[in-house]
């Protein structure tokens, strides 16, 4: 499905990103893998992608710099000849009520949530017009449509998110880019596993589907949206919650 294609996919270690790697692998791609901090949980997923035969590098860097997010589609187009598939995934949480949050906290969220995928979608978007051709994939969350309460500073970034989503698929339809985002609810990742069996109890019943999320729901989604057969899809939304937000 993917097959010959670059896909350069940020918060790549773990959790969705995780997911998202091996999903658009096995479908063909040639990856190349964003990540911030955690060198071993790299390495990891690396070796286990060269196991069954993917072509992956890594990019150690933090894309809410320019220069990094830059440098980052320079090595993919360097490494494997073109940039074809873009899948925005690093972000950061520090919730608080807002009357406790701190102005770094706020700061920080949207620096790297926010900015950072602007810096990704500016830097791949020359790349990609010159190529006519390109498949941004933004994650986006239901908090940015539904809000959360305190999530603030997570649910203006990712409300951000949709509308630079929006706004960056009018500007780039002209050269055959299409750009669309995904917004999971409730996912199964290091984030909620530590959540008390109560919480997660209350968290499941306001979800029809009657379950959380796995990250290979999303990478699923993802690939669909990187995928040819998503041609004609841009500017859109694609909520992967189990029916919470309607």
């Amino acid at each position: 499905m993917l097959k010959g294609k670059t896909a350069v996919i940020t918060g790549a270690s773990r959790g969705i990103g995780k997911a998202v790697a091996v999903r658009l692998g096995k479908a063909g791609a040639n990856l190349v893998l964003s990540y911030r901090s955690n060198d071993a949980a790299m390495d990891e997923l690396i070796e286990s992608l060269e196991k069954d035969g993917i072509k992956a590098v890594k990019v150690k860097g933090d894309v809410s710099n320019s220069d990094d997010a830059k440098e980052l589609m320079k090595v993919a187009k360097e490494t494997y000849g073109s940039l074809d598939i873009l899948v925005n995934n690093a972000g950061i949480t520090k919730d608080k009520l807002i009357i406790q949050m701190k102005e770094e906290d706020f700061d920080s969220v949207i620096r790297v949530n926010l900015k950072g995928s602007y810096n990704c979608i500016k830097h791949a978007a020359k790349i990609m017009m010159k190529q006519r051709s390109g498949k941004i994939v933004n994650m986006a969350s239901v908090v940015g449509v539904s809000g959360n309460a305190g999530q603030i500073n997570y649910s203006a970034s990712k409300a951000g998110v949709i509308g630079m989503t929006k706004s960056a698929a009018r500007e780039l339809a002209g050269r055959n880019i299409t750009v669309n985002a995904v917004a999971p609810g409730f996912i199964e990742t290091d984030m909620t596993k530590d959540l008390v069996e109560k919480a997660k109890d209350g968290m499941i019943s306001g979800i029809p589907l009657g379950r959380l999320g796995l990250p290979e729901d999303v990478a699923e989604a993802v690939a669909f949206l990187a995928s040819d057969s998503a041609d004609y899809v841009t500017g859109q939304v694609l909520h992967v919650d189990g029916g919470m937000v309607m």
